[in-house]
Order: C-alpha cells, then structure tokens, then sequence
C-alpha cells in the first residue's frame, strides 16, 4: 500500500508547488474514518482511495483532485458528512465528494432504474466540474482491477455496466488508455472463455513475428528522418484482445482473416510535418484503398485529432498507421485530463477543460436530455445509445459542422442544432436535394432543414431518429400535446360538473386546491380529470370544502323497465323506462357532444371488446389512463359504471361517407357439426363484403359446434343484413350478437 509521503512525492514531481497540506490532511482524515473497514480481498479499505489517487497523479491531476480522490468514499461509507468536509477542506471539495456519492436512499423499483438514477446524478455532477468524472473513473478502473475478490454474479453485473456506461464514457471524454483497459477488464469476466481464446491466438501470432514490430518501427522512423523529419518517432503495439474480438464479432471474421492486428503510431513537431509524413508514408508503400481518415481537420467529436491510414507495409503486411503531434497524443490518450491546469495565470484553480472543448461540449448536450423529464430507464438507454454510436460529421448551410451518431437522419441533425428546429420540421435538403427525412446521413453533407410554424412533430419519428436528445425531445412533445387534449377534455367536464353546482369553474380557483390533489400545477390537475385519473367531484369538493353534493346515482329496479334513484341526500325513489343515455344526462347533464371519426378524435377513443358499430346507440365512459371508450347500450358492462355518472359521456356517430372505416362487432353462431359447414358460413358473410378477423370455436359437441366471430362492417345496416341471411342457413340453429 502506498505511503503518505509517497502520494505527495508523486503530486510534486509534476506540480512542485502543491499544497502540501491538503494532501496530508485528506489523507489523515480517510484514514480516521475508514478505520478498520476491509475490502473484499482483505486490505484495509484506505488502500482504496490511495490507488485511486495513485491512477489520477498518472494524468497529473491538481492536488484538490487527489484529495477528493482520497476523500470520494467516506460520506457513502463512513460517518463523515458533507457539513464536515466542507468544514475540513472547503466547499469546493465538499461538492466534488458529494457528486460522487451513489444514491441510497432513493425507492426505486429495479435495479436497472437504480442504476439510471446514479448515472443521472454522477452526470450532472460532472456538468458542473468534469474532475468528478476523473475521479469516478479512476474509481472504477481500480475496482476493476480487483475484481477477482468479489463473487461470480457481482463480477458480471459490474463487468457489464463498466462495458456498458464507464468505458464509452471514458471514450467520449477522449481517455482512450483509460476506456482500452476498462473494457479489457470487463471483457476477462463478461466472457472469459472468448478472453482466453482470443489472448491465447494473439500470443502464438506474437512468438511467429518476434521482432516484426521493431523491425517495421525502425523502416518508418529511418524513412522519415531521411525526409527531414528528424525529430519523428515511430511505434507500434499489438491490438488488445477485446479490440480485435470486437472487430471479429462486427465484421464475422475469423482470427485468420485479420490482417491489421498491428497498429503504429507515428508521432511529429506539428501540423504540417503530420501530412508531410503521409505523403513521405504514401510515396513508399501502397495505400488500401478506402481507408484513409483526416481527423486533424476534422476532429471526433471528443477531441481527437489524428489522421488515419492504412497500408500494405514491410513484409507485405497490413499496417495501420495514426500520424499526429505530441500534444495530439497526449490529449489521445488522456483526453479531458490532458488540458492544461492553468489556461493562464487568471483562471481559478481546478479549471481542467476550456470553454471550447467538443468532449465537455457533447456531455452538456446529454445533460439537456435531463430535463426532458424522461424515466430513468428511457434515460439510460438514451445514454447508453449515444455513447455507443459512431460519428458521421455533417454542416449547415452556413457551414456549422454537426456531429451525429452513424445512422442519424436529418430529424436528429435538425434537434442537435436546436430543439425548437427539431419540433418544426417538416423536411430536409441534403446537398441541396429535397429528400425524405428517414434519410441517413453520410459524412461532409450538408443539411437544410425545413420549417413550418404549425408543425408538431409525429410520436412515429422516435423509432426513426437514433441520438437520445432526439428522442427525449419528440417524446415530450408527443407528452404534452396528449396532456393538452386531456386537459381540454377535462376542462369540459370540470366546467360542467362546477355548473351542475352552481358554481363557475376557472383556473385561478384551482391553484389554491393543488396540494389537496396532489397535482403541481393546475393543467396537470385539469389534464387528470381528462384521462379519468381523477373524479371532477374530488376537484370541486377540494375547491369547495362545504359543497354538498346533490348528484342522483342510477342502478337498475328489480322490476323490468325501472330504476332505482339515489340522491345526494341518500333519498331512493324509482323512474320508469329510462334508457342509459338518459340516465347519463340525468345524472351529468348535458354534456358536449364529442364527434367520432373511426379511432381519431380529440382524446384518445378506444372500443369495447366486442366492438360497436355505426348505427348502434353508443356512450363513451372516461377510463383512466387510457380516455374515453366506446360502448353500446346494450353492453352489459355499463352497468358497473351506474353509481358513477361524472364518467359518462354522451357520443354520437358522425362519420364522413367520404372516408369510412371497417368497425368490429362480435357475433355467437351455434352451428350443425357437419362437414361444409364454415364453408357455407364464411361464403356468405363474404358475399356481402364482410371481414372475418377472428374465428375461435367456443364449445365442440356431438351434433353443434359453437364459434364466436369478430367480423368487420360498415355499420349497423350491413351487419344486420349479414345476421339474416346467416341465420337462413340450413346448417344454422342460432345467431346472435354478443355485446360482452
């Protein structure tokens, strides 16, 4: 385990007017309140934090880093608090080690929701200083690299979210060491045989070409400096197992049929010795067609600049090459963490990453998914889609460069510039094309969005974008244009049950009355009545405490013809022949008629199981979560709602003949068991241009067989007709409608 003054010697060396001070504090006070706590393998659990601390020295990190490093374990685990660190070392310090600490407390109902919920609040603590994002990935790689002490289920589940979350993530962030090693850690548990396996070839090709490597390294470097690169330096390294099994599983090759296992990097003074370099490179040896990437001009969208090729080398070997300066390198292979400490002698200390970084750029963009109000399973998934993706790079007509996700189309370019674009889409020039918006777009287009001022963007579009800020977006709106349909239903039906009160219903009553609801505002409430989640009774009793309600219920007499009465006052009292829609406007009134048009309306309509038909006299009933469904009169299940009038709505049929739909109705057949018979049947019901959707026999007996039919008509007329000449079927004893 590493010493006090071994951790201060390594700040030193880069940083040699650390404080001092703050290192041997944090590192007294984790000691103290760690204590006698032990890791899984045995050791002290202070040799935890120490090893964090030791990986975050190796990218030369601050001395206020290091200490939240030895500091980022001890409000989650131990007795200490953020009062107290705050007190101790400031609250800078206290919020870093605070923005590290896992949600405990919070009841979430699955472990992936969990996990959503520490994702979310780890990324908007690094929203606000990225060094928390150091810290928990230096966090991880250490608990990686002892996970061997932990059992078999726990070295899954944490090997599948570090492949998952911590090492893409690392990549965004441009720590390429950092994200190569997570994922071969991972790797070594999530699939230990394909480790094995892959590990074992790599070894045996490597024993076949001892010093190949540095033979070809010493062929780069001599043919550069012969060109006047003096100060260029070549180096090669084998592919890592998890990388070359990757490329296996995307390209379904065998280990034989790689022929770039090596890579080689060469490294120059500047811009310009970068693509002298290429063409010295490519004036000896034969480029492969295609595979040549200019990351200098161009650069990923976490920082990295490189230019990328690949050519048939010494040996006739495949070799890739990555060409770029020093401080290209650096920021290749330390990312974020390779800007410099100090832009200059005025920037406040701990300031780690510029304004203009792509790396820190892209993660503010993810944190704005955040607020779209998505439930922690859409957010990870969103994460983890985005961290996943490759890049295409597109430009704006002004000549803005947009990078995407491979597969995006001109929907996520248009939400990536703006939200507000996104939502008032309604097409797209791809270099200067008109095309669908479904296009996928390939790198150096450029993209024009379309507008309109009336536009809304489709819930469909979501299975056609592929960036998480996208989806959230379309998501939402999709949200609140069906919260405003809810919420013009329902401010419907509060207007008429205040009215039925002699009362008069407005917004402002309302907000007194939200914390008794348990809404937040007031068309959150308005919207709940519309979607049947909430009775209007229960709001005007939270507006009106001392309103007595005088509403009558219905329930059906024992004798055929009446119904009995209920009063508010708990008077009964029979009426005779009543039909269900004159119970409904007895009870609400006379509510506004609501137009159905097929499955479209205002709200979301749904029908019955077994269908109603136009002709048929229809109620819709208020159901919650899901609007308003479709009933007969005839249907036996209305009765369940007599004793809850406020949820009947009063529907008609008002159908365009211009535009008619096929509607379902369910009919019961007792049939002679005799071959022939379903023949007859569906002959007939197809002569007059009836649908059978679903034909399922009920009961098979000796001489019948009863069959229940959903069939699909135009109407009441049409699906008469067919009952008839069915029903004069030799082959028939009954036929009949079934309403349940």
């Amino acid at each position: 385990m590493m010493r006090q003054y071994e951790l201060v010697e390594r700040v030193q060396k880069y940083k040699p007017d650390a404080n001092e001070a703050l290192l041997n504090k944090a590192y007294v006070y984790a000691m103290q309140k760690h204590g006698q706590q032990k890791r899984a393998s045995g050791d002290p659990y202070i040799s935890h934090p120490l090893e964090v601390a030791a990986i975050l020295t190796d990218m030369h990190l601050d001395e206020s880093t290091i200490a939240v490093a030895l500091l980022h374990d001890t409000i989650e685990d131990t007795t200490a608090t953020r009062a107290e660190i705050d007190e101790l070392f400031g609250e800078d310090i206290g919020r870093l080690v605070e923005g590290l600490t896992k949600i405990k407390k919070l009841d979430l109902v699955t472990k992936k929701a969990k996990q959503a919920e520490n994702l979310r609040k780890l990324l908007l603590a690094i929203s606000d200083d990225v060094r928390v994002l150091l810290v928990k990935l230096a966090d991880r790689l250490h608990n990686m690299r002892t996970l061997e002490h932990m059992p078999a289920e726990k070295r899954a589940r944490i090997s599948e979210e570090t492949m998952d979350i911590y090492a893409p993530l690392a990549g965004r962030m441009g720590m390429q060491d950092m994200r190569e090693e997570l994922e071969e850690l991972s790797f070594r548990h999530i699939n230990p045989e394909a480790h094995d396996t892959v590990t074992k070839r790599l070894e045996e090709l490597s024993q076949r070409n001892e010093g190949l490597v540095k033979k070809i390294e010493t062929e780069l470097r001599d043919l550069l400096v012969a060109n006047g690169l003096a100060n260029a330096y070549a180096k090669g390294r084998q592919k890592k197992p998890y990388s070359v099994f990757r490329k296996m599983q995307s390209k379904s090759l065998s280990f034989e049929q790689l022929s770039d296992v090596y890579g080689f990097r060469i490294i120059v003074d500047d811009i310009q010795a970068c693509y002298r370099a290429l063409g010295i490179v490519h004036t000896r040896w034969r480029v492969v067609p295609g595979r040549f990437k200019d990351y200098i001009s161009t650069p990923k969208q976490n920082d990295y600049r490189s230019l990328h090729t690949t050519i048939v080398g010494p040996s006739s070997q495949r070799i890739e090459l990555q060409i770029r300066t020093r401080r290209m390198n650096e920021i290749a292979e330390y990312g974020i963490a390779a800007h410099s400490l100090y832009k200059d002698q005025n920037t406040a200390e701990g300031e780690l990453l510029s304004r203009e970084s792509n790396a820190y750029s892209w993660l503010r963009r993810t944190i704005e998914a955040l607020a779209e109000g998505d439930s922690p399973e859409e957010f990870l998934e969103h994460t983890k889609l985005e961290l996943f993706q490759d890049q295409v790079f597109c430009f704006t007509p002004k000549g803005k460069l947009i990078a995407l996700p491979r597969g995006a189309t001109p929907i996520d370019f248009a939400y990536a510039v703006h939200t507000n674009i996104g939502d008032t889409t309604v097409g797209a020039k791809i270099n200067g094309r008109i095309m669908p918006l479904v296009t996928r777009l390939a790198n150096g287009d450029e993209v024009e969005i379309i507008r309109s001022g009336v536009q809304v963007p489709p819930a469909a579009w979501e299975e056609i974008v592929v960036t998480g800020k996208a989806r959230a977006a379309i998501r939402r709106a999709t949200r609140m244009a069906i919260r405003k349909q809810y919420a013009g239903l329902g401010h419907r039906i509060l207007e008429r049950t205040f009215e039925r009160a002699g009362k008069i219903f407005t917004r402002d009553a309302l907000k007194p009355a939200l914390h008794r609801l348990g809404q937040k505002d007031v068309e959150d409430a308005i919207a709940a009545v519309g979607r049947g989640e909430m009775s209007s009774l229960d709001v005007l009793r939270a507006v009106y405490p001392d309103h007595q309600d005088e509403r009558v219920t219905v329930k059906p007499a024992g004798d055929e013809g009446w119904f009995n009465v209920r009063s508010g006052a708990g008077m009964i009292f029979k009426i005779p022949g009543l039909s269900k829609p004159d119970l409904a406007n007895a009870a609400v009134d006379d509510l506004e008629t609501l137009p159905i048009r097929g499955l479209a309306a205002d709200v979301a309509v749904h029908f019955a199981p077994t269908g109603a038909v136009p002709g048929d006299r229809i109620v819709g009933i208020l159901e919650q979560g899901r609007g308003i469904t479709i009933y007969p009169i005839q249907s036996p299940v209305l009765q369940r709602f007599d004793d809850q009038p406020e949820r009947w709505i009063d529907v008609r049929w008002d159908l365009d003949e211009a535009n008619k739909s096929r509607f379902t109705a369910r009919i019961l057949i007792n049939a002679l068991n005799e071959p022939g018979s379903l023949a007859k049947i569906s002959q007939t019901v197809a002569d007059i241009d009836v649908n059978i959707r679903v034909l399922n026999t009920v009961r098979v007996a000796a001489d019948f067989t009863e069959m229940a039919l959903d069939v699909e008509v135009w109407d009441l007329r049409q699906l008469n007709q067919m009952l008839v000449q069915v029903k004069e079927l030799d082959c028939i004893a009954t036929v009949k409608r079934l309403y349940e």
